[in-house]
């Protein structure tokens, strides 16, 4: 893989209540604030019957990535009353999903999704200091939440991201 192919990508669509979020590459936070504003767009719209999320060409998605899918998981479960599906055939990524509880929260699965999408890609936010260290500590939190053995893995974290500036 390139370095260009490296680079991580949101892309996304949807379709009369189908949203399919598509990760390519190396997916990091610097992302954070584009996916919670396309999450939040979902729930606003209230009109989800399904919600796919594809890690097929993701080489890597990193904890906050991870705690946001797990609010999209939580609150699709909660407002929706579905549970997302993810395609992943990527065994270190799925073993952290596995790790961090996603997998209490997603459909996991390692074929490909058979659906045909027209994508846009997310372009990445406004990376506003202050707006990317709450969505950071919402996203850990979301994982402590979802997985209370993750505490001690994003303690410190959490504990540095709430201290004033």
């Amino acid at each position: 893989m390139s370095a260009s192919d490296e680079r991580g990508r949101i892309l996304v669509a949807e379709q009369q209540g189908l949203y399919d979020i598509k990760f390519i590459g190396d997916v990091r936070m610097v992302l954070c604030t584009s996916l919670s504003d396309y999450i939040e767009s979902i729930f606003q719209r209230g009109d989800a019957s399904e919600v796919l999320v594809d890690l097929l060409e993701a080489s890597g998605v990193d904890s906050t990535t991870l705690g946001l899918l797990a609010k999209l998981a939580i609150h699709c479960n909660r407002q929706f009353g579905l549970r997302p599906k993810l395609f992943c055939d990527n065994d270190g990524i799925n073993h952290t999903l596995k790790v961090m509880g996603l997998d209490e929260v997603f459909d996991l699965f390692e074929g490909p999704i058979g659906e045909k999408f027209n994508w846009s890609e997310l372009q990445c936010g406004d990376l506003d200091e202050d707006t990317c260290r709450q969505r950071v500590l919402e996203a850990h939190r979301q994982l402590i939440e979802l997985n209370p053995a993750n505490r001690d893995d994003f303690i410190d974290l959490i504990r540095s991201l709430e201290k004033p500036v």
